[in-house]
């Protein structure tokens, strides 16, 4: 239940809050005032119902103030109604004991406009003034003043109660707006802290891949060469030893740089990140003494693509390119990204020696190349809903193509 009570937090905390406030309290002043002005000249006058209008007055504030202490608790419509209806009997009783009582249907105009919603209170404030009009005419007659006052007091109440109204929605409306906003600005605030927090574990992420990473490879790649060359069989043995210490130090690397890799990449990411593997891998066979030179293309229009399109398109190209190093025996590596519109497709074509594509990722060979096998890039094709073909032959070299749907997040 509601007596002018804007008990809304959201209203509390406007900057209306005095207005409210001062509007509670003129009520709840002018009910008391008035039913103690009613009670005062019935005992002034000595009225034979002193005693009758004593007891109905009392019993009218301490309904009025049973509303107020339950203004808060926000109870269901009927009872409202019922409140209401009780005040409404009690100022009856009065006024058919004293004329006075007519002073209170103001209040009542208003307390009624207020309490109850429009469709129900317009025809309460009708039957209020009904009774305003017969409570007067019993005692003085029936003239011009019985029916224009009551009728004045209903219409200011209307316009009063109205613009109040209005103001209440209106505050409801700014104070939700501004809610709103602070929890835009707190949502916003927390993105940028989040992007930025991306944009960092991505800069690490890229920074380790092409210093750390690429650096543990070539070290392999370098110890593999001199593993080869070296007659000397202890010195063979450290020097294998030394390697399969950096292999695993690189798959080390590797899962740092996928546990750092943020949610979401930038457009540019995934061709610039290609680019700087294929110059990556040129330089580490020149220094392993390969023969190898890795050239890298885009085609089409890039699209952003989900993170893990991103994340397996790279990994396949490494697992692809890390073949072409340490079996293909290739002269020429040519390594392409194209943009095909619902399809991302990724190609790598080498000169090598080739191989039977039967045979292709038999337990044997996915030992010997380790992640970077294909069955494990047939597996990340086909997590993305995409395909791996292979087109191969002794002596012919060998063309591997991925092709993956697009799905733009």
């Amino acid at each position: 239940m509601t007596v002018i009570e804007p008990t809304d937090e959201r209203i509390a905390a406007s900057a209306l809050r005095p207005v409210f406030t001062a509007l509670r309290l003129g009520l709840h002043l002018l009910v008391v005032g008035l039913t103690l002005f009613v009670v005062v000249r019935s005992l002034l006058a000595d009225d034979p119902s002193e005693v009758a209008i004593t007891v109905l007055a009392v019993a009218f504030l301490a309904c009025y103030g049973a509303g107020i202490a339950a203004a808060r608790r926000h109870l269901p419509t009927w009872v409202r109604v019922v409140w209401l209806v009780t005040l409404l009997a009690l100022w009856v009783g009065l006024s058919a004991l004293t004329p006075d009582a007519a002073f209170l249907a103001f209040p009542l105009f208003f307390l009624e406009l207020h309490v109850l919603a429009a469709p129900i209170a317009v025809p309460l404030v009708v039957v209020t003034f009904g009774l305003s009009v017969w409570g007067t005419a019993t005692h003085l007659g029936l003239e011009i003043g019985s029916i224009l006052g009551p009728l004045i007091s209903a219409g200011v109440a209307i316009v009063l109660g109205l613009g109040y109204r209005a103001m209440s929605q209106e505050t409801h409306e700014r104070q939700a707006l501004i809610l709103d906003l602070v929890a835009t600005r707190e949502e916003l605030a927390t993105a940028s802290r989040e992007a930025g927090t991306r944009a960092e574990r991505e800069r690490l992420a890229r920074e380790i891949h092409d210093t750390v990473a690429q650096g543990l490879s070539s070290i392999q790649m370098l110890l593999h060469a001199a593993e080869r060359d070296v007659v000397d069989d202890q010195v063979r043995e450290r020097l294998r030893l030394a390697r399969e210490t950096a292999a695993e130090n690189l798959s080390e690397t590797r899962r740092f740089i996928r546990e750092l890799t943020p949610p979401a990449l930038d457009v540019q990411t995934l061709p610039a990140a290609l680019g700087r593997l294929a110059r990556a891998t040129t330089a580490q066979a020149e220094q392993a003494g390969s023969r190898v030179r890795v050239d890298f293309v885009v085609s089409g229009d890039a699209v952003m693509l989900p993170m893990a399109t991103d994340a397996a398109l790279l990994r396949i190209a490494q697992g692809s390119l890390a073949n072409v190093l340490q079996h293909a025996d290739a002269t020429v590596a040519s390594l392409t990204l194209s943009f095909l519109g619902d399809e991302i497709a990724l190609d790598v074509v080498d000169d090598g020696v080739g191989f039977d594509p039967v045979g292709m990722g038999a337990p044997a060979s996915s030992s010997e190349i380790g992640d970077f096998g294909l069955r494990a890039i047939r597996r990340r094709a086909e997590q993305l809903g995409g395909t791996l073909e292979v087109e191969s032959a002794p002596g012919e070299g060998t063309a591997l193509s991925v092709r993956i749907p697009v799905v733009t997040p």
